[in-house]
């Protein structure tokens, strides 16, 4: 059996396109997973202490692991890409996060869903307009609804353009 998926993908360390294209890569290859549709770069603002800004995507996958299996997997491709145990909010070349897994509620120590707070970040938001518009997490309004109310402040974005990283 297979779960669609909603997952948000980010770098702001070093070659942050090239980290990201990696790490869609390596998500393709894992067995039984399928990338079903992707956005646009967008680059934003980092949230907690001053930091490089990041560079966000988001992805539709298909995926036949359980949301605790997935998220080891990811634990794994962020390992991989670089990614090392840190303080929160801190820099990092690779971050992914389960927004959704096929509609299912789930509240535990490693993992919630859908992401509890999805709703209140356009780094999140922005990306997932492209490929989910129509998303409702946990029966709120849809991915578009929910990106209009933010304040714009609370978290630049716009599409990165090619070039340097």
């Amino acid at each position: 059996m297979t779960h669609d998926c909603l997952l948000a993908l980010g770098s702001n360390m070093g070659r942050r396109r090239a980290h990201l294209r990696r790490a869609l890569g390596r998500l393709a290859r894992l067995p039984g997973g399928k990338i079903l549709a992707r956005s646009r770069f967008f680059e934003t603002a980092a949230v907690g202490p001053r930091q490089r800004r990041y560079i966000n995507l988001a992805v539709r996958y298909r995926t036949a692991l359980s949301p605790m299996g997935l998220l080891v997997e990811l634990k794994r491709l962020e390992a991989l890409g670089g990614r090392k145990p840190g303080r929160r909010w801190g820099p990092r070349p690779l971050d992914i996060d389960i927004i959704d897994y096929g509609g299912r509620r789930l509240r535990g120590p490693w993992l919630t869903l859908p992401h509890p707070r999805a709703v209140q970040r356009a780094f999140v938001l922005a990306p997932l307009q492209d490929i989910a518009p129509q998303w409702r997490p946990a029966g709120r309004a849809t991915t578009a609804r929910l990106l209009a109310r933010l304040n714009p402040a609370a978290g630049t974005v716009g599409v990165a353009r090619g070039g340097a990283d």
